[in-house]
């Protein structure tokens, strides 16, 4: 592929996360240069793990990328600096914020929320679900530059050594941005991001009510993995929207994602269909759900989930 790839990488005082390194794995796959910009304080300290996963060069920035319009500034004149073929994000929400404004600074395309990287006769072709999810397109540039989110859990990442050098980046213009950033607050809880869970765990309308997430939390915990839940249960107050998945909430592709008690209408599949492998626990054998799924058991929930759970345990005990 002709041209470098712009990794925009995502990390917190040094810490990349780890839908930033599947990204620079995708990337790396490719065969071509490819280099990471990350931005923010400690963003020196992620140039080590950034090179372990594939980042030919490191390009640091002291603009933070939570003052949004600023760091998409610098990101863009990176790019067009370095002559970047493609700018890759996550398809998180801080890379659903940035992409956007990167692509129309660049007067590029985007593809939002893709599934697969590839290079074609040197071009980069970005496959992602539409409709949602029933069909898949291929999205390429025509000449130029092309703008990509890549969805978290899509590719697993993996170390593939390329470190190069370290370098700053320009600083984005101040003026006329619009916003200053005065403070960011950490959230206090310290729960697993949905998007990026390797395991999550989903409970539907079958639980009968809020108290009986419980059940679901205990699962979650025992392999290590977020709670998930359907429309329905975020509808009726059960569970925060910052759980709900499906086409009007998140969006996710873990290794394992476990549905309980939840029938399969289409918005819920639009959101999790991708994920490597579906296991459906619903007491009605007619459920849609089970199509999808790779696994299923037909059962009583409030029965299934305790052993469930208790085996999960015993086998990490073991």
């Amino acid at each position: 592929m002709a041209g470098e790839i712009l990794v925009i990488a995502e990390h917190k005082d040094g810490t990349v996360r780890s839908a930033s390194l599947q990204a620079l794995t995708a990337a790396a796959a490719l065969g071509t240069p490819v280099a990471a910009l990350a931005g923010g304080p400690g963003a020196a300290a992620a140039a080590p793990a950034l090179g372990r996963h594939g980042a030919s060069s490191v390009v640091t920035s002291d603009v933070s990328p939570a003052d949004a319009a600023a760091f998409a500034a610098a990101a863009a004149e990176v790019a067009r600096a370095r002559g970047a073929a493609a700018v890759l994000l996550a398809h998180t929400a801080r890379g659903k914020d940035l992409g956007p404004r990167i692509a129309a600074l660049l007067g590029a395309p985007m593809a939002s929320d893709c599934i697969e990287l590839r290079s074609e006769g040197g071009t980069l072709v970005a496959r992602r679900p539409v409709f949602a999810g029933k069909a898949l397109v291929n999205v390429a540039p025509a000449a130029g530059t092309l703008v990509v989110t890549l969805r978290p859990n899509a590719v697993m990442a993996h170390e593939r050594p390329a470190a190069g050098a370290v370098t700053p980046a320009p600083s984005a213009p101040a003026a006329g941005l619009g916003v200053v950033l005065k403070e960011v607050l950490a959230s206090a809880a310290k729960k697993i991001e949905l998007t990026e869970a390797a395991v999550v765990v989903s409970g539907g309308r079958g639980l009968k009510g809020p108290e009986h997430f419980g059940l679901i939390e205990d699962l979650a915990a025992a392999l290590g993995g977020a709670v998930g839940a359907s429309r329905a249960v975020v509808d009726a107050g059960w569970r925060p929207h910052s759980e709900q998945v499906g086409q009007t909430g998140k969006t996710v592709a873990p290794q394992l994602y476990i549905a309980v008690g939840i029938s399969g209408a289409i918005q819920h599949l639009a959101g999790m269909r991708t994920s490597k492998y579906i296991v459906a626990i619903n007491k009605d054998p007619e459920a849609p759900i089970f199509k999808l799924a790779d696994y299923g058991i037909v059962g009583d929930a409030f029965e299934v989930l305790p052993r469930l759970t208790q085996a999960v345990k015993a086998m990490g005990a073991g």
